[in-house]
């Protein structure tokens, strides 16, 4: 190997230990902080490298929060850090508390971060109220008219409740249950429509914000639509039901009325039967009297003059036109 080749090589080593040396001391971002005024030492930094913790946003973390008069260890910060917060969130959070006099410690902001709540946002929420439409909340006054209202909710943020308390969702469905209970409560439907605040009056004292982490401001009815004639469509519904139940009744006591006729048909064609069995039988009972002598011929013909006659009657006095059969 030429001499020029060592020579190369020992550059790259050189720029190699050079690149590794000053990413474990960062000497310029040491120099920045202590031209900012904030007390950390090198070592420190050091240390976050080893402790893998980026030294950057450790230092621009202080730099900000000393130059907002706040009072923050790199500690602190390196802390939350490794505990999966947001610093930056954090810093910034504090600061606006601070010029917004809300009360508001480093401890209290890492607890809201780590709980999942944008400390930031809720800081921001507390100086200027947010508005939540809420969805159409459908309801039926005491006259059975269908009203849907919308609301505007203004909230504050509670910073005291951001921890652990409920959220938007709460509120929201807190203000729809509200509205449906006023509108409920209404005698008739033209009240709500004449007189919507007291929608807003009779939610708002329900103080529905309790365990929640904002506070409510005011509740502001929207619009208020007219919907169905509920009450119309649920008689309508029972008429057509008592309908059908009273047509079942009458089919079944047709039915009925059909059976009990069709058995009367049968016990008649039964009678019928045995009639005409029993006038089968008085042939051979004569022709039986005649060979015991108990009845004679002129007993026999005169019986045939009382048929006769009694048939020649009985045509007279039928309907002229109807028929009627020997055997009936």
């Amino acid at each position: 190997m030429s001499d020029l080749t060592f020579l190369l090589l020992g550059i790259g080593g050189v720029v190699f230990l050079l690149f590794v040396f000053l990413y474990f001391v960062p000497v310029n971002l040491w120099i920045t902080a202590v031209f900012s005024g904030v007390k950390i030492s090198i070592l420190d930094l050091i240390l976050m490298r080893i402790r893998k913790v980026p030294p950057s946003i450790v230092v621009n973390a202080l730099i900000t929060s000393t130059k907002a008069g706040l009072s923050v260890t790199a500690n602190e910060v390196e802390t939350h850090y490794l505990a999966g917060g947001h610093v930056n969130n954090v810093i910034r959070a504090l600061i606006s508390a601070e010029k917004a006099n809300i009360a508001l410690d480093f401890k209290a902001a890492t607890a809201i971060d780590l709980a999942g709540r944008d400390v930031f946002e809720a800081v921001q929420m507390s100086v200027n109220p947010k508005v939540i439409d809420t969805p159409p909340v459908t309801a039926v006054a005491k006259d059975g008219i269908q009203l849907i209202a919308k609301a505007r909710v203004t909230v504050r943020a509670n910073i005291k409740q951001l921890v652990g308390g409920a959220g938007e969702e709460t509120i929201l469905a807190r203000v729809g249950e509200g509205v449906v209970s006023s509108i409920g409560s209404a005698i008739n439907h033209k009240e709500v429509l004449e007189n919507p605040d007291q929608i807003s009056k009779v939610v708002l004292s329900k103080g529905l914000d309790a365990g929640t982490a904002f506070e409510i401001l005011s509740i502001d009815i929207a619009d208020v639509d007219v919907g169905k004639n509920i009450g119309a469509v649920l008689q309508t519904d029972q008429a057509e039901a008592d309908k059908k139940i009273a047509q079942a009744r009458a089919e079944e006591r047709r039915a009925m009325a059909v059976a009990l006729e069709q058995e009367h048909v049968a016990l008649a064609q039964e009678a019928r039967a045995k009639v005409i069995e029993a006038e089968a039988q008085i042939p051979i009972a004569m022709a039986e009297a005649f060979r015991n002598g108990q009845l004679g011929v002129m007993d026999y013909y005169r019986m045939q003059n009382i048929k006769s006659d009694t048939e020649m009657r009985d045509s007279i006095a039928r309907p002229a036109g109807s028929t009627k059969s020997k055997n009936s």
